[in-house]
């Protein structure tokens, strides 16, 4: 497995420089670590400050250890913070965070990179999110006796390290000084390898995050002034697949008003919806005043073409629709819609995400597998007024019962004294 794992972080840069020439994201992964390393040199030339790394994989794993970085910051006002990234989706949403000290990707994995990171860096505390684990970062924290965190940890029982086969990725997980876990299913699966010590089930970060998020907001005056006082559905995180499911709902129901926020805001994907949807105004001509206002007679669709307004756009749902659940990934985040205590539904592809399992069988969320039932649920929650307060509550009270991750996690560094004098 060893030589599998190296064949893949020798094959993927090669890979990813291929694909640079017509693809974007690949293009932004190449450029974005062309000189690295001089970059990191020198931004850590003159830090004398302990440091706290944290690696996320994308932008979901940043929001998931946000919390941790800003309630460690408010606790050790002298501690420095540095976030990477692997993926450009979360790097370029992400990469003006005011809150970290620097935000870089992060170097290939390999001996060699590995060791060069350290030396530079020289962290007091390592953090990994949620998952993306990789062997000679892991291995060299361990070697540096640098007490390396795992926070939001999941697992399932068809991973790698849970087979047979599995002793090198095994490996991996024996690197952790501590690893808190959402659920005890997965704090199970650890012990099933013999990782029982230092393993904690603290639950997701994310339900802070979004608690706190919600608790923050602000009202948007365009947004209210579109809605006026219609009903609301709001698309989140859609792609191709999802939009055409929801399509034939939207056509058929001009009294409803409808929010959607694709995934991907690049021009061909704003593109698409414009072509799937027809008559839509772009949430950008409403904020750079080409358009005033929106007569409803001409569209009940707005088309939310910038980054960062979704968790928002949530609070004015009547009902949430979360994007991702027919395409082959599975769904995106259910909790941003959920904490302001409205129903949650979503496609068919789901069984990674415990958050939107629990959310149905709390009575929250709602599945559905194609767009005749799609229809059904949407026009059920419209017309039956005692269902739809339930679900509400329901949503609501789910994310409510599930913060104080972060407290844990943040308790366990402070009383550890990882990042103190």
């Amino acid at each position: 497995m060893k030589f599998l794992y190296r064949l893949f972080i020798t094959v993927y840069p090669i890979a990813a420089r291929l694909f640079s020439f017509n693809n974007d994201k690949a293009k932004r992964w190449i450029k974005g670590r062309q000189s690295i390393f001089s970059e990191l040199q020198t931004a850590f030339a003159n830090n004398s400050g302990k440091v706290v790394w944290m690696h996320c994989a994308s932008l979901g794993e940043f929001e998931q250890g946000l919390p941790i970085i800003e309630k460690l910051k408010w606790q050790q006002p002298d501690t420095k913070f540095l976030i990477t990234f692997f993926s450009p989706s979360g790097y370029e949403v992400r990469k003006n965070y005011q809150g970290a000290d620097w935000i870089f990707y992060l170097p290939m994995d390999s001996a060699k990179n590995a060791k060069r990171f350290y030396d530079i860096v020289n962290p007091a505390l390592v953090l990994f999110v949620k998952y993306e684990f990789w062997f000679y970062y892991l291995q060299e924290a361990k070697q540096r006796q640098i007490p390396l965190l795992l926070v939001s940890g999941i697992f399932r029982d068809n991973q790698v390290f849970f087979k047979w086969y599995g002793g090198f990725y095994r490996k991996m997980l024996q690197s952790f000084s501590y690893c808190f876990v959402q659920n005890q299913d997965s704090a199970d699966l650890l012990a099933s390898i013999g990782i029982t010590k230092n393993v904690s089930v603290s639950g997701d970060t994310r339900f802070d995050r979004v608690n706190e998020i919600a608790a923050q907001f602000s009202p948007i005056q365009r947004i209210e002034d579109f809605i006026g006082k219609a009903p609301v559905i709001v698309a989140g995180s859609t792609w191709l697949e999802d939009d055409k499911e929801l399509q034939h709902y939207v056509k058929k129901h001009p009294h409803i008003k409808f929010i959607i926020a694709p995934h991907d805001i690049q021009k061909s994907r704003i593109d698409e919806c414009v072509g799937l949807y027809k008559k839509v105004v772009l949430y950008s001509d409403l904020v750079d005043g080409q358009r005033s206002t929106v007569d409803s007679r001409q569209t009940n669709i707005l088309l939310i073409n910038n980054i960062g307004l979704l968790s928002k756009l949530y609070y004015y749902a009547t009902i949430c629709f979360v994007g991702g659940g027919f395409g082959d990934e599975g769904i995106h985040n259910v909790l941003e819609a959920a904490v302001y205590g409205k129903p949650v539904v979503f496609g068919p592809v789901y069984d990674k995400y415990i958050e939107a399992e629990e959310l149905i069988e709390a009575g929250g969320g709602f599945t559905v597998d194609n767009a005749l039932e799609l229809e059904a649920k949407l026009n059920e929650l419209l017309n039956n007024n005692e269902l739809y307060l339930k679900a509400c509550t329901n949503a609501g009270s789910y994310v409510a019962s599930k913060v104080g991750a972060t407290d844990e996690i943040v308790g366990y560094i402070i009383n550890s004294k990882m990042v103190s004098e």
